[in-house]
């Protein structure tokens, strides 16, 4: 049942109106609307799927550009109705209560649909990889390492990603020394490219006989995935290819077979594994892929920064910097360096909930 307490005010109203103005310049509905229909031209015309990668990426352009197009033709109803609604409510409890839950669905869908409009680069839109190493800290920081993979895989799935775990090594005594995930899904790769670098933990160590706080400290790489793989050019000479018998999660072939593959590449010293896959060739393929993904990743890192250097500007691209703090221990806290945003519900953020930390990050790189 609604209460005064949770009566709209005129400015939670003019809030609305002001944020959905904005998305409305933003987004160009017509512009949308345009393209989709070019793009369903493309995709009757005859012949179209003589070229199945071609058609495939047509497609799920298609398919990203009307679903933009109508949850936005679908929030602007919505937006015109409040009016009329909070009319209604005055004078009807029922629809009172259907006001307030409207209204909160119209500021998560706003919040949805201005946060797509910071996915601006080539390859924010697709799939990521997203690499987790253990740091500074031993035994203390495979564990952290391990809990930050499962904080990231937790969050991808609640953003609806598909989530495959491609590799785990496995720690001496616990946790883990370094893992990679695919995070399958629309803009996985802009948001978690939020994510990239040092998170540090402050707690009670567990593996401490004498119960005394440790920091440990664990690395994010992420890089986009590309199945178009004329982007990068890779010289088989500079590659090392090993195989070795997968220890972790990886599929019935664990422990019976040198089915999992280490590539390592010898200019950039990037080493990329995969043991997730049925037989050793998928494996490489995999791992090929993963290697193109950081090698592309890091081409694009350097491309930015001969930019700002050009330019007399300082880039802060927040690889391998400490972006995060997770305090256990003498508080709970977590607190983002780059924003100064805090979170007294630490387990919360452990347990995937991430969402306001990467907008609110997303939104100030933006500018």
């Amino acid at each position: 049942m609604a209460t005064a307490a949770d009566t709209p005010t005129p400015q939670r109203l003019s809030a609305i109106h002001a944020s959905f103005d904005r998305l409305r310049e933003s987004t160009d509905p017509d512009a949308l609307a345009s393209t989709a229909a070019e793009l369903e031209g493309q995709m009757q015309a005859p012949g179209f799927w003589d070229d199945s990668d071609a058609a495939a990426k047509v497609s799920a352009q298609h398919a990203r550009t009307t679903r933009k197009l109508k949850a936005f033709q679908e929030l602007a109803s919505d937006v015109d109705d409040l009016d009329g609604l909070v009319e209604l409510a005055e004078e009807d409890e029922e629809m009172a209560t259907e006001l307030i839950e409207q209204l909160g669905s119209i500021e998560d869908r706003l919040a949805a649909l201005e946060e797509e409009r910071l996915f601006s680069g080539p390859y924010d839109a697709g799939d990521a990889l997203v690499t987790v190493n253990a740091g500074a800290g031993g035994t203390d920081a495979q564990d952290w390492a391990e809990m930050v993979l499962r904080m990231m895989m937790r969050w991808a799935e609640s953003r609806g990603f598909k989530v495959e775990l491609l590799e785990a090594s496995a720690g001496e005594e616990a946790g883990i020394k370094s893992a990679t995930f695919r995070a399958a899904g629309e803009n996985a790769y802009g948001l978690f490219n939020a994510e990239q670098g040092v998170h540090r933990l402050v707690r009670i160590s567990p593996f401490d006989a004498q119960s005394r706080r440790q920091t440990a400290f664990a690395g994010v790489e992420v890089a986009p995935v590309i199945e178009d793989t004329g982007d990068v050019e890779i010289d088989s000479d500079d590659l090392q290819i090993d195989t070795y018998r997968a220890s972790g999660a990886g599929g019935q072939h664990v422990n019976k077979t040198d089915s999992a593959v280490r590539i390592t590449h010898r200019p950039s010293g990037i080493v990329v594994q995969c043991q997730n896959e049925r037989s050793q060739s998928a494996n490489k393929d995999t791992a090929m892929k993963m290697l193109r993904a950081k090698l592309l990743e890091r081409y694009e890192r350097e491309r930015q920064e001969e930019i700002a250097k050009e330019r007399g500007e300082t880039l802060d691209v927040n690889f391998g910097s400490q972006i995060r703090s997770y305090v256990l221990h003498p508080y709970t806290m977590v607190k983002d360096h780059r924003t100064d945003r805090e979170m007294g519900d630490a387990q919360r953020v452990l347990d995937g909930d991430l969402d306001g930390f990467v907008r609110e990050y997303l939104l100030k790189a933006a500018g």
